[in-house]
């Protein structure tokens, strides 16, 4: 799935124009140095912002374009996302965060478990499928997250520094689940340029938006 940024995204005295910024299908990596919208970026496709001037579109589908009246919200769109902090519900064990996702879409609870705890044994947290949240460490927090976004239907992955808590021995493996997700395309902001070697592309952008 391509997405199309143009237009210009303003918050108070910050601002950053895309001119028909284009995000092919396949793993796309977002690099630059703080301050310079990557988050905002991510932020803007899935729709929990709003681009302030022009288009944002999937394909040939317009998503957002204020000229228009058009804004489809994040939960509308086919997208599944993993932020900095990981967001997982407290009251629910591993295993049933993971497979949140999937009984939402109809899923029995026991085919959506088995599921689950294949998705957990690919990042490396089967065996803490029985734990809550508050029992994990922020590296397990974040493969927890990690797993309930590769259990989605979605067709676009979007990842906010996914790996910065992660033991460096982990990472070669969960960055290769990326690479081989199945969604459409993956759009994945990193300052580790270990993750950005293993995108197909990578957008970079500059220091100082205007």
């Amino acid at each position: 799935m391509r997405v199309t940024i143009d237009g210009r995204l303003q918050r108070g005295d910050w601002s950053i124009s895309f001119d028909m910024l284009r995000i092919e299908s396949g793993v796309t990596a977002i690099t630059g140095p703080n301050g310079a919208g990557k988050t905002s970026l991510l932020r803007l496709i899935a729709g929990l912002e709003a681009i302030d001037s022009g288009r944002v579109a999937y394909d040939d589908t317009t998503v957002d374009a204020p000229e228009k009246s058009i804004f489809v919200q994040c939960r509308e769109r086919p997208i599944a996302m993993v932020f900095q902090d990981s967001r997982l519900f407290p009251a629910m064990r591993v295993i049933d965060n993971v497979a949140f996702p999937m009984r939402r879409r109809g899923v029995e609870r026991r085919e959506a478990r088995e599921r689950a705890h294949a998705i957990l044994a690919d990042v490396g947290m089967a065996d803490a499928s029985q734990s809550h949240p508050v029992d994990l460490s922020g590296g397990q927090h974040q493969r927890v997250a990690i797993a309930r976004a590769l259990a989605t239907d979605a067709r676009l992955l979007l990842l906010d520094e996914p790996l910065a808590s992660i033991d460096e021995a982990s990472k070669p493996a969960i960055r290769n689940l990326f690479s081989h997700s199945g969604f459409d395309s993956v759009i994945w902001v990193t300052h580790n340029e270990s993750d950005a070697d293993s995108a197909a592309r990578v957008i970079s952008l500059p220091n100082s938006p205007a």
